[in-house]
């Protein structure tokens, strides 16, 4: 019996139980790991944004691929096993994961509480039974002995509410928390934030770029070293703009290089309010009109909806540049990053920029139908 990482949002956990709670499912590139997933397999369920165990589920039947019957609205997850309900509380009364740090081995080199985000970047991934046995414990424990804890707003996932404007078509409407990001306490964003960093550097490395960090973020470390010493990380522009750009693009979280232009940039939402790095890049847009890059914002998955909003805003969508934001930057989750890194390892020397463009981003545009 193996303990496997399901990850939800409130909302996808929602479906799942209106749709009866008896099939759990995840994206298509993960059917590899979700082959190997076997009858009598627990599944412990973590909402992402309320940051909290919510169930325990047993696999009851072999791995199947399927997208119908459509369960979750926000994607397919086709790739699909069969479950039933072990052990199960409500958002409410979830466990929060960072009481039980201190009691899993996985965390013990953690400095603190920082950097624990960085383990639920993904799903399916297999524990080690000590972890998992402590999930499945606490969540027994606390169906006898529950406690009640509002949700928090960050934890609702919001659709994108949009309207037509006039010339622009489709433009999203902003929530009125937009300006503010509540985090939680210990979640250690920056830390989260400098491992994408990390995962960006080696993985344009491989590919062949040469890559530049934020200047503000060069000193931060990465595995135990400091982004601005990685291999292939160097501490100079490209020649090509002039001094105003360059103040602009030395601040974007990442960017990759070929020669003296630059190949795509990045960047990295996750503990800054997410119109700060938007406006990087639109400012970048206007004094460069002509500049046809790549541009990839990269964020949690739970955080998906939220970007889009934000590219999707009327002062974006009236931009007078070659490409308006709206259709320059493609959207890239953290698990599917972190993901990729691993599977293609071996073949990133063989990729280019059109892999990450057409195979591992999607659009930001709003189908103005």
């Amino acid at each position: 019996m193996t303990y496997w990482l399901d990850l939800f949002t409130v909302e996808t956990w929602q479906e799942f139980k209106a749709a009866g709670a008896t099939t759990s499912g995840f994206r298509e590139s993960r059917w590899g790991r979700v082959r190997k997933m076997k009858p009598g397999d627990l599944l412990l369920c973590y909402v992402v944004g309320l940051q909290r165990w919510i169930a325990v589920l047993k696999i009851t039947g072999e791995p199947f691929y399927a997208a119908e019957p459509r369960i979750w609205e926000s994607d397919a997850f086709p790739a699909r096993v069969q479950v039933e309900v072990e052990l199960e509380l409500t958002p409410e009364t979830a466990v929060p994961a960072i009481e039980l740090l201190p009691e899993m081995p996985m965390f013990d080199k953690l400095d603190g509480t920082r950097g624990w985000g960085a383990f639920f970047m993904g799903s399916p991934a297999a524990w080690a039974d000590a972890d998992g046995k402590v999930v499945a414990e606490a969540v027994r424990a606390a169906i006898d002995h529950p406690v009640s804890r509002p949700i928090p707003k960050r934890a609702l996932r919001k659709r994108v509410r949009t309207a037509e404007a006039p010339e622009l078509g489709t433009v999203a409407l902003p929530e009125a928390e937009d300006e503010t990001e509540e985090l939680p306490p210990g979640s250690a964003p920056a830390s989260e934030h400098t491992e994408i960093q990390g995962l960006l550097a080696r993985m344009g490395r491989l590919m062949g770029h040469k890559v530049f960090i934020a200047r503000n973020d060069r000193s931060r470390e990465w595995r135990g070293q400091p982004l601005a010493s990685l291999p292939g990380v160097v501490d100079t522009l490209p020649t090509q703009f002039n001094d105003a750009t360059n103040k602009v693009i030395e601040l974007i979280d990442v960017l990759w290089l070929d020669d003296n232009a630059v190949a795509a940039a990045f960047e990295v939402e996750r503990s800054t309010v997410i119109y700060s790095g938007l406006l990087r890049m639109s400012d970048l847009l206007v004094m460069q009109p002509n500049l046809d890059i790549p541009i990839f914002l990269v964020a949690p998955e739970d955080r998906r909806d939220r970007v889009i909003r934000e590219v999707n805003r009327p002062s974006f969508k009236a931009m007078k540049t070659k490409k308006p934001l709206h259709k320059t930057c493609r959207f890239i989750s953290f698990e599917a990053l972190s993901d990729a890194s691993v599977k293609y390892a071996e073949v990133l020397p063989h990729l280019q920029v059109s892999w990450l463009r057409n195979d591992l981003s999607e659009s930001c545009e709003i189908d103005d139908a």
